[in-house]
């Protein structure tokens, strides 16, 4: 054993090497995957390193919902280069580090106990998916690090506790505004319902539609259920088509919803679909082809805003990123925007300084819709209706809260 122990000692010094270097963090602002490890960022004060003060941000990356999550980090992205370029907060730039949850409740947990316990953040920014941010919403509460989700609209996220925000409107409104279309817009009367019994998000919705259909004078005449991942809908589909609803609503997310769209049509059900904020990615044209054409969906903003501070947001977006941002971007710009205010105004870098200066946003000018928060931490503000077609959305109306 003598003989060979300085061999064994050699070996250990190289593998001790190789891990140091994979498990290095990606540089701030960068993406790091959730099943990698992160290096403590910060030496000395929470949060900050030197002239840099530090944020996390945790999102799907990589998975089903992926462009949810690459276009929520570009509008962050967008939003924090804006603010160091201005000079930054506090006479420090600002740095993100980011880390991947895949699109898994588990992921986003663990990727929160990173940011808060080893790279000791000052400022959590995500999730876009109701069921992760909870996930991270407990994490963030429990370390009393302020989060602001971009676009989680299950009531259930913010209460969670006081430290927990968004900048999106919630899905009781959301469900109203879809409901209040189908019967004022669209005229229904009957409408079936296809969600998915796995996702906060739909379920949420689901809920909140069929009340207010119903207190409108209009009837769901039946509701089938399926679970994220799903491939083949056409048992669901042919149960609703009995129904004979004049709309079905599907609150589901873009990458079941193109797929739930081309069933649909192939079973000869050629009714309108209806959905949520979950539809708004363009890979859902990919998957829908023309099968959602005259279908609508309620969003947080339109790309037809004539507004300036929307267009030179959508210019400024594609001189960067090369295409037209969608309402994740906006609201992923919007929550690094409401962030760094915040953080300006807070009179220190703690969690209850920040966490009360983001509790005061009232009246805050972003791109997708004016914010102000109330007393549960919720964005008061209105919804649009795109309607599909050919391809891309079109604007057709606003419903203010």
């Amino acid at each position: 054993m003598r003989r060979f122990a300085p061999m064994l000692l050699a070996a250990v010094a190289l593998l001790a090497s190789a891990c140091e270097k994979k498990t290095q963090p990606a540089a701030s602002g960068e993406g790091t995957k959730g099943g990698q490890t992160a290096q403590p960022a910060t030496t000395g004060g929470g949060g900050t390193q030197g002239d840099t003060i530090l944020l996390g941000e945790v999102g799907s990356l990589t998975g089903a919902q992926a462009t949810f999550g690459v276009s929520t980090r570009n509008g962050i992205e967008l939003a924090i280069k804006e603010a160091n370029e201005a000079g930054g907060v506090k006479g420090k730039k600002i740095a993100v580090r980011v880390y991947d949850d895949q699109g898994r409740p588990e992921e986003a947990a663990q990727a929160v106990t990173r940011l808060i316990t080893q790279d000791k953040v000052v400022l959590i920014l995500g999730e876009v998916a109701s069921s992760n941010s909870l996930a991270m919403a407990e994490k963030a509460q429990g370390a009393g690090v302020p989060m602001i989700t971009p676009s989680s609209t299950n009531p259930a996220v913010t209460q969670k506790g006081d430290y927990i925000f968004r900048v999106c409107f919630i899905d009781p409104f959301q469900g109203y505004v879809m409901a209040k279309f189908a019967r004022e817009n669209l005229k229904a009367e009957q409408v079936a319902i296809l969600q998915d019994n796995k996702s906060a998000y739909s379920i949420g919705l689901t809920e909140v539609f069929q009340r207010k259909f119903a207190e409108m004078g209009g009837k769901v005449t039946t509701t089938e259920s399926y679970s994220q991942g799903d491939t083949d809908f056409r048992a669901q589909l042919t149960a609703l088509k009995k129904a004979k609803p004049q709309a079905i609503y599907v609150p589901g997310y873009y990458s079941d919803v193109g797929v739930i769209a081309r069933q649909a049509r192939e079973l000869g059900l050629t009714v309108p679909l209806m959905g949520g904020d979950g539809w708004d990615s363009e890979k859902l044209f990919e998957l829908a082809g023309d099968a959602l054409n005259g279908s609508y969906f309620s969003n947080h903003y339109s790309p037809d805003n004539p507004d300036a501070k929307v267009q030179k947001f959508i210019a400024d977006y594609k001189k960067a990123y090369g295409g037209v941002p969608d309402a994740l971007a906006a609201l992923g710009y919007d929550s690094a925007k409401v962030a760094v205010a915040a953080i300006g105004k807070a009179k220190d870098l703690s969690g209850p300084a920040i966490r009360d200066a983001i509790a005061q946003t009232k009246d805050f000018p972003g791109v997708a819709g004016t914010i102000s928060l109330d007393e549960n931490r919720n964005a008061v503000k209105p919804a649009v209706i795109l309607k599909v077609g050919d391809g891309k959305t079109e604007f057709v109306t606003t419903i203010n809260p």
